[in-house]
């Protein structure tokens, strides 16, 4: 199984073609030489961060570690004691939200993988999660990163459960669209962990559960040591509180679905972010790959906490042009990426999660009905 972030193009300029997309009522468009010069730009931005990646970077994910683990820790040993349960499960939460957010996915996007430190490797990495990280390397690293966006090819889209494109054909299933997003927030790490399954190909058909045999013994077995973990070791420690512990992590990973949820589906599903037909993105060159990254992607305002809890994934946009590039140096380079953005006319999606989750929840009743 492939663990690589493909970001790269093959198609050369003379193949390339004028792209137009209409967001907010206005038609944008990009020709194939304006592609070019807007593909090069990022590049030139790209090449520059990575030049100067060293010290710093280390120092900040190293820091990342350190906080995480102590918010375990320390809230793991907190939850022994009934009257110090809330800030033990916040701690806990916390922990968990950094684990997933800042560290793993980021580290096993091969954003620290140049300093040769095996235990923030992307290949061998593994997080506090219901997923299998090898799973997590394919369907979000490449077949994400790569498709995004791309109706029929991008699996992020709706993650196999939710209708959130006039492109996917409606069925009377979709009338539960509101229910489904529900149960998949409060239940995401398992939503994340079955992405691999393509549960939209065996209900059709097109595959059965013996295909997918292998990946659901995956599955299988890090839910099975995730809930083991949390629901039954640690609470038997606890002897008579038991309970306290019990409840503690049920909660703390709950707030880490919710959270997790909320900044994802921002990133991918408010108003006015694009979605692409596969012909639309045929023989598409480095330029227009940089364009689609840019129009399936919002980004979200808030100070430095909140970008550090949301993984730095608050610039999606920037994350989806450069998912190699440690996450931290995305703030810096969101005002240089916005320029040049305005210079070619494509648009810049940014806001508040108060409004950008408003958009998502708005989109998912949308999308319910068949008109």
């Amino acid at each position: 199984m492939t663990t690589t972030t493909t970001t790269e193009s093959t198609t050369t300029p003379a193949q390339a073609r004028t792209l137009e997309k209409t967001v907010g009522g206005r038609k944008v468009t990009l020709t194939a030489e304006q592609a070019d010069a807007f593909g090069r730009e990022l590049d030139e931005l790209k090449d520059s961060i990575i030049a100067d990646l060293g010290e710093r970077d280390s120092t900040y994910i190293r820091k990342m570690i350190k906080a995480q683990r102590t918010l375990e820790v320390g809230g793991r040993a907190l939850l022994f004691l009934p009257p110090f349960w809330l800030a033990g499960t916040a701690m806990l939460g916390l922990s968990k939200i950094i684990d997933n957010m800042e560290i793993g996915h980021n580290v096993m996007h091969g954003q620290y993988d140049w300093m040769g430190d095996p235990a923030i490797s992307s290949k061998g990495f593994e997080w506090d999660t219901a997923c299998p990280a090898d799973q997590w390397r394919h369907s979000h690293n490449y077949m994400h990163h790569t498709y995004t966006n791309i109706v029929g090819l991008d699996r992020d889209i709706g993650y196999g459960i939710l209708r959130m494109s006039s492109d996917q054909r409606w069925r009377p299933y979709y009338l539960g669209n509101p229910v489904y997003a529900f149960l998949l927030m409060v239940l995401f790490q398992y939503g994340v962990a079955l992405h691999e399954m393509e549960s939209e190909k065996i209900a059709s058909g097109e595959i059965t559960l013996t295909d997918k045999k292998e990946i659901l013994a995956g599955i299988w077995a890090k839910t099975k040591r995730q809930t083991l973990k949390d629901y039954v070791a640690f609470p038997l420690l606890a002897g008579p509180f038991a309970p306290f512990v019990l409840t503690g992590n049920l909660t703390a990973n709950l707030m880490r679905n919710v959270w997790s949820y909320m900044i994802i589906f921002c990133g991918h599903f408010p108003e006015d972010v694009q979605e692409f037909s596969i012909e639309e993105t045929k023989a598409e060159t480095r330029g227009q790959w940089y364009f689609r990254q840019v129009l399936g992607s919002a980004n979200l305002t808030g100070g430095k906490l909140f970008h550090i809890l949301s993984g730095n994934l608050s610039f999606q946009i920037e994350h989806h042009l450069f998912p190699d590039i440690p996450a931290h140096r995305h703030a810096e380079i969101s005002t240089q990426v916005r320029e040049i953005c305005e210079r070619y006319g494509v648009p810049y999606n940014s806001g508040s999660l108060p409004h950008q989750f408003a958009t998502v929840v708005r989109k998912i009743v949308k999308f319910a009905l068949p008109f």
